[in-house]
Formats: structure tokens, C-alpha cells, sequence
């Protein structure tokens, strides 16, 4: 199902979509990394917008 931008919300809040220059853009902000950051965060774990945090805050290997 393509992301309907007429109703925000719902989906919106709990999935991230790479795909769409906005929500790369506002997801990023959020959790403060770069647009790869997160791209690779999401690739790694997931859509899930919590997936995702819970990647970011753990500390890096290497």
C-alpha cells in the first residue's frame, strides 16, 4: 500500500519509509544521524520506527 499523505498518522508515526525525501529527511532529524545513517539503520532492522532507535543507540562495533 503506497503512503497516503492526506491522512497522517497511524502507520506514519511507527514506519519509516527511505523512499520518500520528507520522512528520510524527518527521521533523520529525530534521531540525529545522516540520511545513510539511517538508510542502513532500516536496511539492518527494518521499517519499524522503534527498530530503528534501538539500532541507532547501540554503540558502535569496531
Amino acid at each position: 500500500m503506497s503512503d497516503d499523505k492526506t491522512k497522517p498518522g497511524g502507520q506514519d508515526r511507527t514506519r519509516i519509509n527511505v523512499n520518500e525525501d520528507y520522512e528520510l529527511r524527518d527521521w533523520s532529524k529525530k534521531f540525529n544521524v545522516s540520511a545513510e545513517q539511517l538508510k542502513a539503520a532500516v536496511q539492518a532492522v527494518g521499517t519499524s520506527a522503534a527498530a530503528v532507535e534501538q539500532h541507532l543507540k547501540q554503540p558502535s562495533k569496531g
